[in-house]
């Protein structure tokens, strides 16, 4: 009777161990973009509710285009916003990356997008040397500061703009939320930013591909690859830029040194890392805005980043450069 127990019992947990998980998929739209979801369960849990508040928890902390959120009131000037703990470490997260990339990635950086037509505000018309020159006076991080909760800037002026950093910012609060419930194998992917865990429905690491710089507004795609444990996130000015009427051409990726709206020689960015999505995402806005050589230079000193580079040689070829750690 004993045996008959012990192998009834062996056989109820290698069951259990071995119960097919279900695949479930969330798919909508959030923040001006789309977004899909895939995780593993065998639970029935309604995620979709949880995940709509946390779009607009974050949307009420840093978006730029919710006229009440605390970003745009700190953008007014209102200094009595105490700011909560996603705008906190956003504010922090933009820090560091602001350093270690010698301010190629500064989010204080709005007062120009908004110039050369990008963001939320009017833009200017024809700009000249003159006016860039003085709305530079308001770009820089270490002009600002967060204290006891509280935004201090040099400069009322000063614009903060978090677009950069806050889809992969999103990917990671909603990935954060399925570890909380325990759901081990999951991706989550807004705008094109990814933050993968664990395997798919066939026991593999999830399989992403990179986009080509289509400006038509077609997809293709470069390369594949599968993320352990990763996040990912591309920037690029394929999609995102805008003609003037004599034919010149300005991206969204503005030049925090010069305070121009032109385009490298990047065309994309991609960035892989086992850090979370909004750091991939600051590495590869910082990318873009380098330009091919010192990209490849920061890389070699930051191998804790894998990277996958679109850009075009001097004979106007679409080429491709992979960090000596990226595998496709």
């Amino acid at each position: 009777m004993k045996n008959l127990l012990y192998i009834f019992l062996v056989v109820l947990l290698f069951s259990c161990q071995t119960q097919q998980k279900e695949l479930k998929v969330i798919s909508g739209n959030a923040i001006g973009t789309t977004f899909s979801i895939k995780y593993l369960t065998h639970d029935e849990i309604d995620f979709q509710p949880k995940i709509d508040s946390l779009i607009d928890a974050v949307n009420a902390s840093v978006s730029t285009y919710i006229p009440t959120s605390d970003i745009s009131l700190i953008n007014k000037g209102d200094t009595s916003i105490v700011v909560d703990h996603f705008f906190e470490e956003v504010y922090f997260k933009s820090e560091r990356i602001y350093k270690e990339t010698d301010g190629e990635f500064d989010p204080t950086v709005g007062v120009l997008v908004n110039a050369w037509g990008f963001g939320p505000e009017k833009g200017l018309n024809n700009l000249d040397s003159v006016q860039v020159k003085e709305l530079l006076t308001y770009v820089g991080f270490n002009k600002v500061k967060l204290e006891n909760h509280k935004i201090i800037k040099l400069y009322p002026e000063i614009y903060f703009d978090f677009n950069a950093i806050a889809k992969g910012y999103l990917v990671d609060i909603v990935g954060r939320l399925f570890e909380y419930y325990n759901i081990e194998n999951y991706l989550v992917e807004i705008g094109g930013e990814i933050r993968a865990k664990g395997v798919n429905q066939k026991g593999e690491f999830w399989r992403i591909g990179i986009e080509n710089p289509n400006e038509d507004g077609t997809r293709s795609f470069a390369t594949a690859i599968q993320l352990k444990n990763e996040s990912m996130a591309t920037s690029g000015n394929y999609r995102k830029f805008r003609i003037t009427d004599s034919g010149e051409k300005f991206v969204h990726t503005i030049n925090t040194k010069t305070g121009y709206a032109t385009e490298s020689n990047l065309l994309s960015a991609s960035v892989i890392t086992a850090f979370d999505c909004a750091d991939a995402d600051g590495y590869a806005t910082a990318l873009m805005a380098m330009g091919l050589e010192k990209s490849k230079q920061f890389l070699k000193n930051h191998p804790e980043l894998k990277a996958y580079l679109i850009y075009v040689n001097e004979n106007l070829e679409i080429q491709t450069y992979k960090s000596d750690n990226f595998k496709d």
